[in-house]
């Protein structure tokens, strides 16, 4: 691809679109920032987590990259060294921008279900929003949507409160 591009294949098309925006980039970064300590080094909350930013996942024939994905040490005891990830993670984070929204939603959601990724969490750095989802069968549901500067405890990471109002701070 060429510089500043990201391209993911969902059902067989190649999606091309520019690297994030800065909101979008820093919403990514801090959530990664605020989960990290407590999931994936067990400094105050239960560890447990392999938490990545923006790897490539190969699931099936689909090619995705996140912003933000998450597995239970459980499943991956030990980071592959690989360029890429084919094992499903149990949790994914988009950020959603005007360009990608309907892509994360319409497209890379049925690809999450199909591969039981537990949990997605719908960022949208402009609205300021925060959408839990969770697997209930074959699609997702909505179990909480919060807003602005919400302390909230968010499936799966209910462990900690996560204060939105970091994520649009520029």
């Amino acid at each position: 691809m060429p510089p500043g591009k990201v391209a993911q294949l969902i059902g067989g098309v190649l999606h091309t679109h520019p690297r994030p925006a800065a909101r979008h980039t820093n919403a990514a970064s801090v959530l990664g920032e605020e989960l990290g300590p407590p999931f994936r080094r067990g400094r105050g909350g239960p560890g447990g987590w392999v938490i990545l930013d923006g790897p490539e996942l190969h699931l099936g024939a689909d090619i995705l990259v996140p912003d933000l994905s998450g597995w239970r040490r459980a499943r991956m005891p030990e980071i592959p060294d690989a360029a890429f990830f084919t094992l499903p993670p149990d949790w994914v984070c988009e950020v959603l921008s005007p360009s990608t929204e309907a892509m994360d939603r319409d497209e890379k959601l049925p690809v999450y279900a199909r591969e039981c990724v537990a949990h997605v969490w719908l960022v949208d750095p402009i609205a300021k929003t925060l959408e839990v989802l969770r697997l209930d069968g074959d699609t997702y549901r909505v179990i909480a949507t919060w807003r602005e500067s919400a302390r909230v405890h968010a499936e799966p990471f209910d462990a900690i409160e996560l204060d939105l109002s970091l994520l649009w701070q520029l």
